[in-house]
């Protein structure tokens, strides 16, 4: 199994305590941010960031559907971690300052790939697949913070 990684960010025009804080939003702001891909959302527990349990469906693809369960952590500032506790799956969030009321958001998730030839296929199309929805959520970031 060789791990698989995909990454995105973007720079939003707003400062970055008000992006992490609508990340860290999980009660509020961050189900608004879900594109279609993800269904099922629901705060178990927390709902502020560090503590969080969250659960969603993230279809990927017509075919693949994953049940994520996921513990948020900050172990930094500006940085959330979701970690699903029903795969390898991990999603860091990094939120940073790029000058004068400007933020950079890098998302990366990785994850245990398939081995073979499903996993040659997977370490292919699954990060620019997944680079996609992640550009959607941040896309939906940058609409709601630059309010």
């Amino acid at each position: 199994m060789a791990q698989v990684e995909a990454t995105t960010e973007r720079v939003v025009a707003a400062g970055a305590e008000a992006v992490f804080d609508a990340l860290a939003d999980y009660e509020g702001t961050r189900a608004k941010l879900l594109p279609e891909q993800f269904s099922e959302y629901r705060v178990h527990e927390g709902g502020d960031g560090e503590g969080t349990l969250v659960h969603w469906r993230l279809q990927a693809t017509s075919k693949r559907v994953r049940d994520c369960l996921l513990d948020v952590t900050e172990p930094t500032d500006g940085q959330l971690v979701e970690k699903d506790r029903n795969s390898s799956m991990v999603t860091t969030w990094t939120v940073t300052p790029a000058g004068e009321g400007r933020s950079r958001v890098v998302v990366t998730t990785v994850w245990n790939g398939a081995g073979g030839i499903g996993g040659f296929f997977e370490r292919t199309f699954a990060p620019k697949g997944l680079a996609r929805i992640y550009d959607a959520v941040l896309a939906n970031l940058a609409a709601e913070t630059e309010k």
